[in-house]
Parts: structure tokens; C-alpha cells; sequence
């Protein structure tokens, strides 16, 4: 049975998934400060990791990677939702301390040349796909016209993020990851 994580759950629990959260009027099952390490569970626990809106306001968003790589399984699956950096919504919150691009978490990524210039980890992670407004269900002409512009900025993150971006900003970002553990300690 996978084992699940919601981190920063809210009142918004995955089904079936252990919740933390610092706030003890939520869902949570776990009450901690997710800016406090290490986070009460032990090394390789979770299948699963979903970070929904929440890596915004955490202080330190290279040590909570490497708390959620260190908590995470090999192979786990990491999904993190942010709002996006051209978005309102990114700037409208005063508790926002981190802005997002589609390029935000590549520092991970052995295969990506940030990591090799910006070496602040060693924690490592796979990029399976990155999508702009997953839950998107907007009907009519103006939700069609969306869908469509959601399916080619989703097809082509980077074009839209440098050419069209600018003109038509979208507001949510999520990522998902691999988390890729060596045998080398």
C-alpha cells in the first residue's frame, strides 16, 4: 500500500494521505512547522509527496526539497503546486516569500544545466512534467479558447513562459517530480 504525504494539508487532506500542517485547525494528522528540521518521520517513508500551494510561504525552499527527498521513497512521486510567478495571485498574498518559474526546481535536476551552475543541493530529482492550470474546467467559447491556450503553453512551457507570458499570464504552476536516491552517502 503506497504510503501518502500531504504537506501542508489544510483542511484540504488527499484521501487517504497523513496530513502535517503548523495549524492545529486543519485536517492534519501531524501538527508541525514545515520551517523546522528535520519533519517528524524517517528517511525513505513516502510514495508519494503532494505539496499543494504551500512552498510559497516556507522560508528555506532548498532545505524543504531536501527534507521532502530525504522523506521520500526512491522513485517517489513529488507533485508541487505553485502559483505562478506572472500571476496576481503570486503577489496578492503577503505571506508569498517565493515566486515560481517553469525553470524553478531544474537546480535538481542532474540532466538540466542548472544544476551544474547553481550546485545548492545535492538532493536530486527528476522532472516528469510541469502543467499550467491542471484543474482547469472552464466551459463555453472563453473556456475553449483557455483550453486551447493552456494545451500549447503546456506542450511548450519554455515558449510560453519567454514569448507569451508577458501578454497572457496564467496564474498556477504544478510540478512533478521524481526523486532519484544514490547509494553513495
Amino acid at each position: 500500500m503506497k504510503k501518502i504525504l500531504d504537506l501542508g494539508c489544510g483542511n484540504q487532506k488527499k484521501i487517504g494521505a497523513i496530513g502535517i500542517d503548523i495549524n492545529p485547525v486543519t485536517s492534519a494528522d501531524i501538527i508541525h512547522d514545515l520551517n523546522k528540521f528535520p519533519y517528524p518521520f524517517e528517511e525513505s517513508t513516502f510514495d508519494e509527496i503532494y505539496v499543494d500551494n504551500v512552498i510559497e510561504h516556507l522560508d528555506n525552499v532548498v532545505k524543504v526539497m531536501e527534507e521532502i527527498h530525504r522523506i521520500s521513497k526512491p522513485d517517489g512521486i513529488i507533485v508541487i503546486k505553485v502559483p505562478y510567478f506572472r500571476s496576481r495571485h503570486a503577489f496578492s498574498d503577503p505571506t508569498h516569500k517565493h515566486f515560481f518559474t517553469v525553470d524553478a526546481f531544474t537546480v535538481f535536476n542532474p540532466t538540466h544545466i542548472h544544476h551544474s551552475l547553481y550546485p545548492y543541493s545535492q538532493c536530486l530529482f527528476n522532472t516528469i512534467k510541469i502543467v499550467f492550470h491542471e484543474n482547469f474546467h472552464n466551459t463555453g467559447f472563453k473556456g475553449f479558447l483557455k483550453r486551447l491556450f493552456l494545451h500549447f503553453s503546456n506542450k511548450y512551457p519554455l515558449f510560453y513562459e519567454h514569448h507569451l507570458s508577458h501578454f497572457f499570464p496564467l496564474d498556477e504552476l504544478t510540478f512533478y517530480l521524481k526523486t532519484i536516491k544514490t547509494n553513495e552517502k
